[in-house]
């Protein structure tokens, strides 16, 4: 053989180099290409028939807008501060004819467990107060004329409170709950210590 049987190759090795590589490009792609399909032909994306089935129909529903019919009883708003106007939907319904009765006003009503003590001795003060869940209630005793705090406060749980005094001041003593938010008071019960 002699050195002019194969010129090609010694030749052109930048040609070669690149047949080489367009081979392994288009091998490469053919495997991605192969290997795409038959994933999306698994996992059914794909495949035209659940294409038409999902946007052969409706996907959403919406109904037709129509107009709702006045309210005939009466309307309450709740939460609403008294300082705001009526509402001229309020102002337009009908107002029926006020009852003769009014709604009962909120109350503390307190009660003692014991009417005579001896010094010292506990008296249990229980009591409600519909509508006052959470409140702060201070007891009070009458003490020289006037109304005076008493180192004993309660709250209001589940509309009912209880608690316990204890003083060493002999006589009738006159007790009594206040709001401390309200200021709303409660009827004065008596007790004797002595």
């Amino acid at each position: 053989m002699s050195d002019h049987d194969s010129p090609t190759r010694s030749e052109h090795p930048v040609v070669s180099g690149l047949l080489a590589l367009v081979g392994v490009g288009l091998a490469v792609g053919l495997f991605l290409g192969l290997t795409v399909l038959v994933g999306t032909h698994v996992l059914g994306l794909g495949d035209s028939s659940a294409t038409s089935a999902s946007t052969g129909g409706q996907s959403m529903y919406l109904p037709k807008p129509e107009k709702t019919q006045r309210a005939s009883g009466p309307l309450i708003t709740l939460g609403s501060d008294a300082s705001q106007a009526p509402s001229e939907t309020a102002s337009a319904q009908p107002t029926e004819q006020p009852s003769k009765t009014k709604a009962p006003k909120k109350q503390i009503s307190l009660s003692a467990g014991q009417t005579a003590v001896a010094p010292m001795e506990q008296i249990d003060l229980t009591g409600v107060y519909p509508g006052g869940e959470g409140a702060i209630l201070q007891v009070q005793r009458f003490t020289t004329g006037s109304w005076q705090d008493f180192p004993v406060t309660v709250s209001v749980s589940d509309e009912t409170f209880s608690t316990y005094v204890q003083t060493s001041q002999g006589g009738v003593n006159r007790f009594r709950v206040v709001d401390t938010d309200t200021g709303l008071e409660s009827n004065e019960i008596r007790v004797t210590v002595g």
